[in-house]
């Protein structure tokens, strides 16, 4: 089996391949060095997976630029593929999220917006719907800006979509975007005066269960959540969890309950539990978690893994993946049981994202 992993830096986007089952990897120099890159996405509806890139240039501004050979070559465009209509008064400030789904690119952006693409991701549509809801002017920002994170269309129904941002909390169409409902209930934000309000919860990410598309677990700002009806309400996982802070949420690729994540000790720390390098799973849909951390660091760690450092690829054996702001980037061919290094010593690890040949899709 053969393997991709993007790693999206805060100084470029360097690739990762391995040719024997994920067991040894090969790097990249960077690509597009000294350039941001916030979001990578594998578009696999294609026979030779597109690689996109949402990359943040503190020269020419933010942009989405995509490649058909593995990063070989890119095809960047003109003008800014992402642009906000004049009337809005708005600006693009940075691509938080590129989520293909069949003939459809989404991309989710700061300030709050969500955006389709109908070319294969070079160029979008505003989202008008979602953009004109009349909760926007009080969505706030949290401590990384204001931005959609998380994107996730229904895998049978076009027609719904889920979103998340900080802050804001989780909205969703049934109607292709035309109109947009938040589905918060449940979600604590014990920061506002009214600790469970219908919207304004600080989500920090989202992701769908494999085998029921209306599951869905949450990481927020303080709790850990599931839901079993598309987001009507929303239950505590965060029982068995050595803490209940976190950024990142991931799933696996093919079976259901199977869910990782990299708690870290409370907001004001920031820092991983026991000052371990350690990811926790579920295999119950969040009622228990166990540590994994054979072959991660024994010495005292205290980087963080921010919320798209961390993605499971498209293998019925699911490879696991973070990356740290340290710069560190491990990989596991197991599921989590066992881990190696992939690379060290890189910038702040932004985002990263796997492939596999024959793989299930995700």
């Amino acid at each position: 089996m053969t393997a991709t992993l993007a790693i999206g830096t805060s100084k470029g986007l360097f690739l990762a391949s391995s040719d024997d089952d994920r067991r040894s990897w090969r790097l990249s120099s960077a690509h597009f060095p000294g350039t941001a890159v916030y979001a990578v996405a594998f578009d696999t509806s294609r026979p030779v997976p597109r690689l996109l890139a949402g990359i943040d240039s503190s020269h020419f501004g933010p942009t989405v630029t995509v490649s058909d050979d593995y990063g070989a070559t890119w095809q960047e465009p003109d003008h800014a593929p992402l642009a906000f209509p004049g009337d809005t008064g708005a600006a693009v400030e940075r691509v938080w999220q590129i989520t293909p789904a069949g003939p459809v690119v989404w991309a989710g952006t700061q300030p709050s917006a969500l955006w389709r693409s109908t070319d294969g991701g070079l160029t979008y549509e505003l989202v008008r719907g979602l953009w004109d809801h009349p909760h926007r002017p009080d969505w706030g920002a949290g401590f990384g800006g204001q931005a959609i994170h998380t994107i996730l269309p229904h895998p049978h129904d076009s027609r719904k979509v889920l979103v998340a941002m900080s802050t804001g909390g989780v909205y969703r169409t049934s109607d292709g975007g035309e109109t947009w409902a938040p589905a918060n209930r449940g979600i604590k934000a014990y920061f506002l005066p009214d600790p469970w309000p219908e919207f304004g919860q600080c989500v920090h990410k989202v992701a769908r269960d494999a085998a029921d598309p209306d599951s869905y677990y949450a990481q927020n700002h303080h709790g850990v959540y599931r839901t079993t009806d598309g987001g009507d309400s929303w239950q505590s996982i965060a029982a068995t969890l050595p803490a209940d802070f976190g950024f990142t949420m991931v799933t696996h690729p093919a079976r259901g309950g199977t869910i990782w994540s990299f708690p870290l000790v409370s907001d004001g720390r920031r820092e991983p539990v026991d000052l371990r390098c350690q990811v926790f799973r579920s295999t119950d849909a969040g009622d228990t978690w166990q540590a994994q951390h054979q072959g991660l660091p024994d010495d005292p760690y205290y980087p963080v893994v921010l919320r798209d450092a961390m993605c499971t690829d498209n293998a019925t054996t699911a490879g696991v993946y973070f990356g740290s702001r340290a710069g560190d980037v491990y990989a596991s061919r197991d599921e989590g049981e066992t881990w190696s290094t992939v690379a060290a010593h890189l910038p702040d690890v932004l985002c990263v994202r796997a492939v596999t040949s024959g793989g299930v899709g995700h």
